[in-house]
């Protein structure tokens, strides 16, 4: 419409999404948003919200985006658990490895703004952390697991991976990134090789000294 700006949301949702990934939330301001996206102060109020609401829409836009991958990655888990925790870590890998992208990981920058966030952001900013240890629990639970194990190996592999984001932002090098993924997947394959050579007895199977009572 002749006076009207036009813009595309999708790209201004990006810009922004990227502008909050680089420098955080706290070091985001109105008029950083605005440079970042080319819209005015009144612009990104009326189409894309106060800071607060921006910041969740590119919160959730990140956690869509990489979950997809994470999902896609973890789809082997049912068949080769190894493999698919080994794929998990790749997508984290290869994001920090892409120099178009900022240093880091949107949600574990998030997690570390949790005390000056508002309270429903924060809240909104823990929820997305903890998909990520969902996720990979369930994928631990199809590669047959025990509850135990999968809840521990979930809790300690959503923390590395955001640990990845986080050393790699304080400059560690591909080959530290790759070492501590390594500790993580061993310590994995040790558990599973134990699960395959010492399978526990289900409770509807009875045992010996039953029968024989």
């Amino acid at each position: 419409m002749a006076g009207k700006k036009q813009f595309d949301m999708d790209t201004a949702l990006d810009a922004a999404m990227i502008q909050f990934w680089r420098a955080g939330y706290a070091d985001t301001s109105v008029d950083d948003l605005s440079r970042a996206t080319g819209l005015n102060r009144s612009s990104i109020y009326s189409s894309l919200g106060d800071k607060d609401t921006l910041f969740l829409r590119c919160l959730d836009r990140y956690a869509a985006r990489y979950g997809d991958k994470y999902d896609a990655a973890l789809s082997c888990a049912a068949s080769e658990p190894l493999t698919a925790v080994r794929a998990f870590f790749d997508v984290t890998l290869e994001r920090i490895a892409d120099p178009e992208l900022p240093d880091g990981c949107l949600v574990a920058q998030s997690a570390m703004a949790i005390p000056v966030l508002s309270p429903s952001v924060a809240a909104h900013a823990k929820e997305v952390l903890g998909l990520q240890r969902l996720r990979i629990r369930a994928a631990l639970k199809a590669g047959r697991l025990t509850d135990q194990d999968a809840e521990a190996f979930a809790e300690h592999v959503a923390a590395v991976n955001q640990s990845l984001a986080v050393m790699s932002r304080a400059g560690a090098s591909p080959a530290q990134l790759l070492a501590i993924v390594g500790v993580t997947v061993d310590a994995l394959s040790q558990a599973l090789r134990t699960r395959d050579q010492h399978p526990r007895a289900t409770s509807a199977e009875p045992t010996t000294r039953e029968v024989r009572d």
